[in-house]
């Protein structure tokens, strides 16, 4: 394991020192305990090469939505019955009267 402190963008050097970061021939070699860290700790890996981060091992997070789309809110709305009827000030500002 070893740090990425010779990266030159500024804020990177600190944001990639504060992960834990290993080498590619580290993480092949111990790979299926890095994905259980990485599980377990819910913290990301940097995997690198020649002191420069290539990819970040992270944990999966499925992208579930809050409220499903078609149909959510079906017979939990309603509206006046004459939600269509313009008054004459709103009818003239959209052009519908001269």
């Amino acid at each position: 394991m070893y740090s990425f402190g010779e990266i030159d963008k500024p804020g990177l050097v600190w944001f990639t020192s504060c992960m834990k970061t290993y080498t590619i021939t580290e993480s092949k070699a111990q790979l299926s305990s890095l994905v259980q860290q990485v599980m377990e700790t819910g913290e990301m890996v940097v995997i690198g090469k020649n002191g420069q981060p290539m990819v970040k091992l992270t944990p999966y997070k499925a992208d579930v939505p809050s409220v499903k789309r078609i149909g959510a809110f079906e017979g939990q709305i309603s509206y006046s019955e004459d939600y269509e009827d313009w008054g004459e000030e709103e009818a003239r500002a959209f052009g519908m009267l001269d």
